[in-house]
């Protein structure tokens, strides 16, 4: 198995402001985020953190995407020190929910618009956009304006733009979330053909059935600590009688001392 990613023992700390201490009810204005986490991915697999709301993916996601450094540990993309930012943005792609698209602009405009951020030569972006476009529906709403697509489409065409480039890494926070159940599974079933062709995808959910559906492993991740990383068959062999949720709640009780029926 070719390594892909290596997060090795980083944790991440934020300081809040009264107004989030009140809101996240935290007693003091330190949180940790993301606690001496280290997990690998592996080419052509997808890579699942599951976690509640607040538990540390997104954080972790970040981290590895250079949006932000964590406070220790290391982190290794393709061999590459993530310090390095530039050559990691160009093998990785990372969509989150945040990345809210010009809504005066075209997909076409749009999408044209990534390619020459990433350098991606004219005749290689026309066939690549073509591929998108037909997989996800966006040719036929090609020169319609992004504020007049509906959710879905805004998403399937934020996914189209993230891979101008053909990235080896790809990085997806809560790609479901919002989506209706036709649309999530066309998103779905696409990440299993990316595995299929090679590429390493890291989700991260609080979506049992979603990981238990494409993940091959996956991380559970509870306030900003990794409690359990394993292959999913793995970890369903070795409790013969519980599927991922029942484990994940378990764990969950485990660290709370709440008891789920």
């Amino acid at each position: 198995m070719t390594e892909t990613l290596i997060v090795n023992n980083i944790t991440k700390t934020f300081y809040l402001s009264r107004k989030q201490m009140k809101i996240n009810k935290k007693p003091g204005r330190k949180l940790v985020a993301v606690n001496d986490v280290s997990f690998s991915t592996y080419k052509g697999e997808i890579f699942g953190l599951l976690g509640p709301n607040g538990a540390g993916k997104t954080t972790t996601l970040r981290c590895i995407a250079t949006l932000i450094r964590p406070d220790k540990g290391e982190i290794y993309v393709s061999g590459i020190n993530n310090k390095n930012d530039v050559a990691v943005k160009k093998r990785i792609a990372f969509l989150t929910n945040e990345l809210k698209l010009e809504e005066q602009f075209t997909p076409n405009y749009i999408y044209d618009y990534f390619s020459k951020l990433h350098s991606v030569d004219d005749d290689i972006r026309t066939v690549r956009k073509k591929q998108l476009f037909q997989k996800f529906g966006i040719d036929h709403f090609a020169e319609v304006k992004i504020g007049e697509l509906s959710s879905g489409m805004k998403q399937k065409v934020s996914i189209a733009c993230s891979l101008v480039h053909n990235p080896d890494i790809i990085i997806f926070d809560e790609p479901t979330n919002g989506l209706d159940v036709l649309t999530a599974k066309v998103v779905t079933d696409y990440l299993i053909d990316l595995r299929n062709e090679g590429k390493t995808i890291i989700i991260s959910t609080h979506i049992m059935n979603l990981v238990e559906k494409i993940c091959d492993r996956v991380g559970i991740i509870i306030e900003g600590r990794l409690v359990l990383c394993d292959q999913i068959s793995n970890i369903l062999d070795s409790h013969p009688d519980a599927d991922i949720e029942k484990i994940f709640f378990d764990l969950y009780s485990e660290v709370y001392h709440e008891e789920y029926a």
